[in-house]
């Protein structure tokens, strides 16, 4: 289809980025932001051959990488923003050092920040725009080892309740998806007694897919979204039922 809107998708490199990149470009053209992989993106770019995929690259804890990746693309009609981008530098409280609080903070939480305020004041000048925050379940349930990854995370659904309040008049929706535990080359790496234990509190007694995950954010990026605005969208088999 052509003269497609663009959706701007953080972090797309990663394990769920990438889901979220193939179920997005089914109704958008594409901007694919990495830190660090742009060969991953260059592949997703060959594949997507029926709509135009844009690459761009930065660390996005810093305003000025985000202004700079922001005037690469202001000139094309971004219509969603996904703030996906994501680390984890896991240790219990007492381990954990500034350096590695802040670091996670500042990827996972300001980045969101930064990112929202360059792309919403175009959306609201258009009257309609989809911002979509990647938080998880530990921003709701805490997770020991976690403390900065669950605190960032915490950070962008108050965020996301904040903002889908100051731009839900010009027609801009601001909502967050919470994964719970998503199968990736993470969980892959898990023992089998880790695994185990952590089936026990998911009542579908399975993990999620990142498809599943990918899905539900093209639910919420699509026009049959159009009256759910603030909300966090948990997905992850009734964890926190």
């Amino acid at each position: 289809m052509e003269n497609k809107n663009y959706a701007f998708i953080s972090g797309a490199s990663g394990g769920i980025g990438v889901f979220i990149a193939e179920e997005l470009k089914k109704d958008y053209n594409l901007i694919l932001h990495t830190r660090s992989k742009k060969d991953v993106l260059e592949k997703l770019k060959d594949e997507y051959k029926d709509i135009d995929v844009k690459i761009v690259e930065g660390d996005l804890s810093k305003f000025e990488d985000c202004q700079k990746i922001f005037d690469e693309v202001k000139d094309l009609d971004v219509e969603v923003l996904v703030n996906n981008a994501g680390i984890t530098k896991d240790n219990l409280i007492f381990r954990m050092t500034d350096e590695d609080f802040t670091k996670v903070i500042e990827t996972n939480l300001n980045s969101a920040f930064y990112l929202s305020k360059l792309f919403a004041r175009p959306m609201m000048k258009k009257r309609k725009g989809k911002i979509i925050n990647i938080s998880s379940i530990v921003g709701i349930k805490g997770n020991p080892g976690q403390a900065n990854y669950a605190a960032s995370k915490a950070g962008l659904i108050a965020l996301t309740k904040t903002m889908a309040k100051e731009l839900g008049g010009k027609n801009v929706l601001v909502n967050a998806v919470a994964p719970g535990f998503i199968e990736t080359k993470m969980t892959e790496e898990l023992s089998d007694s880790v695994k185990e234990e952590m089936l026990k509190g998911i009542p579908l007694k399975r993990y999620g897919s990142p498809v599943e995950v990918a899905k539900v954010i093209r639910f919420l990026a699509s026009d049959d979204a159009s009256y759910i605005n603030g909300q966090v969208i948990s997905v992850d088999g009734g964890l926190n039922t």
